[in-house]
């Protein structure tokens, strides 16, 4: 057993020595029953210890070349998503937020989430939630006095500092160890269609406001634009051609794409003629808006600084989800993390990002969800082997069925650090004009290609194609033939049910709402086998429910759900116990 200094005693069976070392947390904490949400400051201070030991590893690990290849391709996956909300909410906040405000802010997150956060995996920056929060609470505040707008958001992001400090202090990110696949995948899946619509937004501006030569021609671009990434990207997945080429195609992919089609809009003749709308730039380093990086909170009256105080709170609430959502993304199951994960240092820092955004008057940074595994994907070590599978055609008739699978991750954070210098530089001059010769096209093709990544690839959409696929090819090992087809469509009417709550209601209760909907309203409707099937934890390594305060415990579970590790302590302590037991029986 554990001595009193909370070490191992060397005495212990090797089983209960192993579970020791990678207890939950340091005073062994699991649990609501604890009162986490009293023990104020807890969750902060086992997170930045159980990570502090490995920063330096942090920095080490670094040295490969997925590294380099993870700077680039998240470069683009960042910047130019950025910049095009930046557009949108260029147009609608009467060209208050532009494109160095954009480029500030995601490079502000980056530098600091790179250097000070615990999970340096989760990308921070410009979402579309955002861009829709600025722009309505713009159509709000200029009902009443439109010169206030830069002050008010400021204080909107004072407050949402306050409250992020509060829910980081409380322990109350211990709620999202109920995220499941249900959760996650239904919250990306909305984001995924709100990247497309987004897009196809877009476009439509471009035919109001240039005509439809532009129009017509932004729509090839984009089109073409998003075909050529998701071919680039999908042949690093395949079996065509060396494994170091098709890599380096998918690496480069998005470098690659803008450069040809930022190159082919300029083409002379009638392709240049077509006149379509360029990204608009400012002065170097410089405020879109004649005005210094600090705004003047200070002068705004009382009455509107308390007027502020609900929007902060929702911009928590918007955070709390989305951000604490990538985060778990960042580290699903399927990629082999092995460092700690730290979740309310990580939104305690939030905080300090908001209240930096706040006072400089640029877009509140969060986790990107769909950007977010991307960073981890780019990072992650795959290796493609050859199964021999035995088919039901007698002995000795077998198939060849290659199988890619992860087997390390470039755990680091400096690929966060240098793509945040990275846009820091393309806030020089000489980038600016670069940037404006950037058609907005190819950043609607941007908002298809990472928009479909989280549809194509959700749960959902793998859900629905099985069940319109044929049945002499579903693989007889499919785990979804284990469940009814009815039972699988109303787990995919469920998600969907989800989807458009996000849409209609809001997207920040709505979000939240799907936990307990999961956690209560779910189990009486499908058995523990279906659920097992059709649903698992988003995140189920141990060093990530380290920082949640262990495994959750669901309705109808007699024991909360435990790790490899900790599932073979408890089977190997009920051995015991039966042992005991016939020991005195005899």
């Amino acid at each position: 057993m554990p001595s009193a200094s909370g070490a191992a005693d060397i005495s212990s069976p090797p089983i209960e020595r192993e579970r020791s070392a990678v207890s939950y947390t340091y005073d062994n904490i699991k649990g609501w029953k604890n009162m986490r949400l009293l023990r104020i400051g807890r969750g902060v201070y086992h997170d930045v210890r159980r990570r502090l030991p490995y920063y330096c590893s942090d920095i080490r690990d670094a040295w490969t070349y997925r590294t380099v290849a993870s700077i680039i391709r998240m470069y683009f996956v960042n910047m130019l998503p950025a910049i095009a909300y930046t557009l949108d909410m260029n147009r609608r906040t009467g060209q208050f937020y532009g494109i160095n405000e954009s480029l500030f802010s995601s490079a502000l997150a980056a530098m600091v989430f790179s250097v000070f956060a615990v999970q340096p995996l989760t990308i921070v920056g410009i979402t579309g939630l955002i861009s829709l929060f600025n722009y309505t609470i713009y159509d709000i505040v200029t009902i009443y006095e439109p010169s206030i707008y830069p002050e008010f958001m400021c204080w909107v992001g004072i407050w949402g500092a306050i409250f992020h400090w509060i829910v980081a202090l409380c322990n109350m990110c211990d709620y999202m160890r109920y995220v499941t696949d249900f959760s996650s995948e239904t919250f990306g899946f909305y984001v995924g269609t709100i990247y497309i619509s987004k897009g196809v937004e877009e476009l439509i501006s471009e035919f109001t406001t240039k005509g439809h030569i532009a129009g017509f021609m932004s729509c090839m671009v984009a089109i073409l634009y998003f075909l050529t990434i998701y071919s680039l990207e999908a042949i690093g997945s395949s079996t065509v051609w060396r494994p170091g080429f098709r890599g380096f195609l998918a690496d480069y992919a998005y470098v690659i794409g803008t450069i040809f089609w930022v190159g082919f809009s300029h083409i002379p003749g009638p392709l240049q003629s077509a006149n379509v709308t360029r990204v608009p730039i400012s002065k170097a380093f410089y405020p879109t808006q004649p005005r210094g990086w600090l705004i003047q909170f200070w002068e705004l009256d009382t009455k509107w600084v308390f007027a502020a105080l609900p929007f902060g709170f929702l911009i928590m609430l918007l955070f709390y989800y989305d951000h604490n959502v990538s985060s778990l993304t960042a580290q699903a199951r399927h990629f082999p993390l092995r460092k700690p994960a730290g979740f309310h240092w990580d939104f305690f820092l939030l905080g300090c990002t908001t209240f930096i955004a706040g006072i400089t008057g640029i877009p509140f940074p969060n986790g990107l969800v769909p950007q977010a595994p991307v960073h981890t994907d780019s990072l992650t070590v795959y290796d493609t082997e050859l199964r021999i599978i035995p088919t039901e055609e007698g002995e000795g008739s077998e198939i060849r069925r290659p199988v890619i699978s992860a087997v390390a991750v470039v755990e680091q954070r400096i690929s966060h650090f240098v793509m945040g210098l990275g846009i820091i530089g393309t806030m020089t001059g000489p980038i600016l004009v670069v940037l404006h010769t950037m058609p907005s096209a190819v950043f609607a093709g941007v908002f298809f290609i990472v928009g479909w990544g989280s549809v194509g690839s959700s749960g959902i959409m793998r859900k629905a194609i099985h069940l319109i696929q044929e049945d002499r090819f579903v693989q007889r090992d499919e785990p979804l033939l284990k469940v009814r087809s009815r039972k699988v469509m109303l787990w995919i009417a469920c998600q969907l049910i989800g989807v458009a709550a996000c849409v209609a209601i809001s997207e920040t209760i709505a979000a939240i709402a799907l936990i307990p909907f999961r956690v209560w309203i779910i189990p009486k409707w499908f058995s523990r086998d279906e659920i097992s099937v059709l649903d698992d934890m988003t995140a189920d390594n141990k060093a990530v429910l380290a920082s949640l305060g262990g495994p959750p415990h669901f309705p109808g579970e007699t024991h909360p759900q435990e790790s490899g590790l900790e599932r073979r302590y408890s089977e190997q302590k009920r051995g015991v116990s039966r042992q005991r037991a016939g020991s005195i029986h005899r």
